[in-house]
């Protein structure tokens, strides 16, 4: 099988089980991306030691995708219809909700999280750079223990995230 494209260093060229598209991944840290690498690959992401920086949190987040999301249907919904504006605001309104004690961000992850992780009450576990789509774990990592994030648009779709340790 002919190599067509030169890769730098430390990167390894895949196929989206989902979307059939080619991605990159880092075979040091394990972080994807859909951009074709232009640096040899990192080989971690570190603990600078300085102020809040983990090699792992563990977050909640409450997940709406909409059309154009990368596979738009979930465990709610077999075809998911909502434009991303439409799925935005029905981020800011649980936002409001937790913000204003009226639901907590368990109850409403629960009930109206596209993901799977609703049965978890959003709750995804422990995880470490490069394991999640870049710009969720951008967020996650930049919050604070018990903060909450303003909306995070993915591949995926859009999401607000708490950060639990």
């Amino acid at each position: 099988m002919p190599e067509t494209e030169q890769l730098p260093d430390g990167w390894e060229k895949r196929t989206s089980r989902s979307t059939g598209m080619s991605y990159y991944l880092n075979v040091h840290t394990k972080e994807s991306q859909w951009d074709q690498p232009t640096e040899p690959a990192k080989k971690s992401g570190g603990s600078g030691g300085a102020g809040d920086n983990p090699d792992e949190v563990q977050c909640l987040h409450l997940l709406v995708k909409h059309k154009g999301s990368r596979r738009p249907s979930s465990w709610r919904e077999e075809n998911i219809t909502r434009t991303k504006e439409e799925a935005q605001m029905l981020l800011e309104v649980y936002r409001h909700k937790i913000v204003n004690n009226e639901a907590t961000f368990e109850e409403l992850a629960r009930s109206y999280s596209d993901c799977s992780s609703a049965k978890r009450g959003g709750d995804l576990g422990k995880f470490g750079r490069g394991q999640m789509q870049a710009p969720f774990e951008k967020a996650a990592f930049a919050l604070n223990v018990g903060q909450m994030s303003g909306i995070v648009d993915t591949d995926s779709g859009v999401h607000i995230i708490l950060r639990k340790s």
